[in-house]
């Protein structure tokens, strides 16, 4: 007797939630392979690109496995009320049928490609947001100031991550977190401009900025040359030359000294701020290597001895000084002394140093009125005022144009309400309080001891020149050989100092 055909059980996956999600997941991995082969050939840099590829698609795939899944789950609900036999059975897995043997190798086949590739877009995904793309270019109006400034820093070779982040999961977890807030602010445009400063709770200096510059290797002092230009006629240069007493040391190379005896090693310096950008310090507690402690508290300070219980205590770090490192946004009158030192603008040009500062210094809404009015001015301001000039030297007018014009779009950023005097530079004093936030003479302890605002302490001035050339050199003294002179003109210094026991 011949038994009657069972009717085939139609797949839970045939509903509208089911098929939309394996549309969705085809789609996924297609562009997904595509991209991943696109990335690994050409290694692009688009931070566009890098979200789409390790973010968004990657979303978007596990939103077609939900799909998928949850329309097989609806679709057996559906039946279980309406059509209990037409709920498919649990496949039986028998590896001697040729079939099913085919089908369990396939879908482990893909399982295991699956795997890895999920593996390897996860990595990249980590890699990505640790990249300086991810953070510098993927919110362009919030952090292109910024970027800006980090690519013309001495630090532009370094991952914005090496200072922001620094090693370890725990700030790796943290800094994402605080991300998503920042997303949220970008997305919504709810950040403030300008992006305020300094950063708070910054991971501290000595897990960051000392992975590099430990404190062992910080000591001597160091010359410094700085080059200005007048604001005369003939843009007068000026060049100062001073020795900065950097200092530095440890325990194992000796004492700390100098400008790095702020430094936490041998002394422990704590502050109380009374602003947001730790620029008036109303209290100084300074801990030396013996132990003994000295509180200085600032003249007509709102903060008395009484409320420094209540108050927060900042430990002085590498950041308190060094507060841009790396997002540095020079002055008009800094960046116009250093086009001139560098040549790239003609300091032959009459005045050229005071009107570059001016228009640099001139109030614009936007970028682009900036460059513009830059272009204007300067151009009108010589075809009218120097008309012999600018028949003879216009393209050296057109060169200090465009190096102005590139001044300005490192430094000034309208639409962010941003410049040089947004973000107060710690570094010396000449443009910001700086040291003088401490060194003021201002700072008492009850002893009647003085923070005090002594120059030599940091620098020792060894030469001026006025006027002549900008590149001026300092005056070379005569070298006196201990034991005799020595005729260096026929004789080599290794010849007698071979390191060991000698002259």
């Amino acid at each position: 007797m011949v038994e009657p055909l069972k009717q085939r059980v139609p797949g839970l996956i045939r509903n509208y939630l089911s098929l939309t999600g394996l549309v969705v997941i085809a789609l996924c991995l297609a562009n997904l392979l595509f991209l991943l082969l696109v990335d690994v050939l050409a290694g692009g840099s688009n931070p566009y690109f890098g979200v789409l590829t390790y973010m968004v698609l990657p979303l978007f795939l596990v939103v077609g496995l939900v799909l998928l899944i949850t329309g097989m789950l609806r679709e057996r609900a559906r039946r279980r009320k309406v059509a209990p036999d037409q709920i498919p059975a649990y496949t039986k897995i028998d590896l001697n049928v040729p079939r099913q043997r085919a089908i369990f190798t396939f879908v482990g086949s893909f399982l295991v490609v699956f795997v890895l590739l999920t593996a390897v877009g996860s990595y990249r995904a980590y890699e990505f947001t640790d990249s300086t793309q991810f953070c510098g270019q993927l919110c362009h109006n919030v952090m292109n100031p910024e970027f800006t400034a980090y690519q013309a820093s001495p630090h532009a070779r370094v991952r914005c991550v090496e200072c922001h982040v620094g090693p370890g999961a725990s700030w790796y977890v943290r800094s994402k977190m605080s991300g998503m807030r920042q997303v949220y602010a970008a997305t919504f445009n709810t950040f403030p401009r300008p992006i305020p400063s300094p950063v708070e709770n910054l991971r501290p200096a000595q897990q960051t900025c000392e992975q590099c510059h430990w404190p062992e290797k910080f000591y001597g002092a160091q010359l410094k040359t700085i080059n200005h230009f007048g604001y005369d006629e003939k843009n007068t240069p000026r060049q100062i030359k001073m020795l900065i007493k950097t200092g530095g040391g440890s325990p194992t190379t000796g004492m700390t000294t100098g400008i790095h005896w702020h430094m936490n090693i041998n002394n422990e310096v704590w502050y109380v701020p009374t602003d947001k950008q730790r620029q008036k310090i109303a209290y100084v507690k300074i801990k030396d290597h013996q132990g003994r402690v000295t509180e200085f508290f600032a003249k007509d300070s709102p903060v008395k001895p009484e409320d420094i219980k209540k108050a927060t205590l900042r430990r002085m770090d590498c950041i308190d000084c060094h507060n841009r490192p790396t997002h540095i946004y020079q002055p008009p009158d800094k960046s116009v002394d250093d086009l001139l030192t560098a040549g790239r603008v003609d300091v032959s040009l009459p005045f050229i140093k005071k009107y570059a500062v001016e228009v640099l210094t001139k109030p614009y809404k936007t970028t682009q009125e900036g460059l513009e009015g830059i272009a204007t001015d300067l151009d009108s301001t010589y075809l009218t005022k120097h008309p012999d000039v600018y028949s003879k030297k216009l393209p050296a007018i057109k060169q200090a144009i465009t190096e102005v014009q590139r001044v300005f779009s490192t430094n000034i950023f309208p639409e962010m309400k941003l410049d040089w005097r947004t973000h107060p530079n710690n570094i010396g004093h000449l443009y910001s309080e700086g040291c003088f936030r401490c060194h003021d003479g201002q700072h008492v302890s009850k002893e009647g001891r003085i923070i005090a605002r002594d120059c030599e302490s940091c620098h020792i001035l060894l030469g001026q020149e006025n006027g002549g050339s900008a590149m001026a050199k300092v005056q070379s003294a005569t070298f006196q050989h201990p034991g005799g002179e020595m005729d260096f003109a026929a004789i080599n210094c290794n010849e007698c100092h071979s390191g060991g026991v000698g002259p």
